[in-house]
């Protein structure tokens, strides 16, 4: 069944309205590496990838994905809209191999990556070890 157009118009506002940085999940990230290890920049665009936290020194890059928009492999990642269904998979496609790259060059380039997908973050204490692991590890 398609959807009125004017509830088209609303979908396509909503979309249009996601935020691409400053997240609910990414503050929520801040605020335990902060804990952990400040002295993080954001969003750097001279790093491939633009992870959403890099520790410069430290050459560690920590990207925070959301489930849908990076493809994961939970329930959430897995769900794909009904319309423009064609459109949805091409766009989640073209995201896995770009973040697939940027992961390969920062890993050529002598970085370490940490990946937090969305559905992960309900467990802080989780995510506060995986910091703590990563920020401990001698290059």
């Amino acid at each position: 069944m398609k959807a009125a157009p004017n509830e088209k118009a609303s979908r396509s506002d909503i979309m249009r309205a996601v935020k691409g940085a400053n997240t609910k999940p990414e503050r929520l990230v801040r605020r335990i590496a902060h804990r952990v290890a400040p002295g993080y920049r954001l969003n750097r665009r001279d790093i491939p990838g633009k992870p959403d936290l890099a520790y410069m020194g430290r050459k560690i890059a920590v990207f925070v994905h959301g489930c849908f928009w990076h493809g994961h492999d939970c329930r959430r990642g897995a769900r794909v809209p009904k319309d423009n269904r064609d459109y949805w998979l091409a766009k989640i496609g073209r995201n896995r191999v770009r973040d697939d790259a940027a992961l390969a060059r920062l890993e050529q380039e002598g970085w370490r990556t940490l990946v937090l997908w969305e559905c992960e973050l309900k467990d802080e204490a989780a995510i506060e070890d995986r910091l703590r692991k990563i920020l401990s590890c001698p290059s």
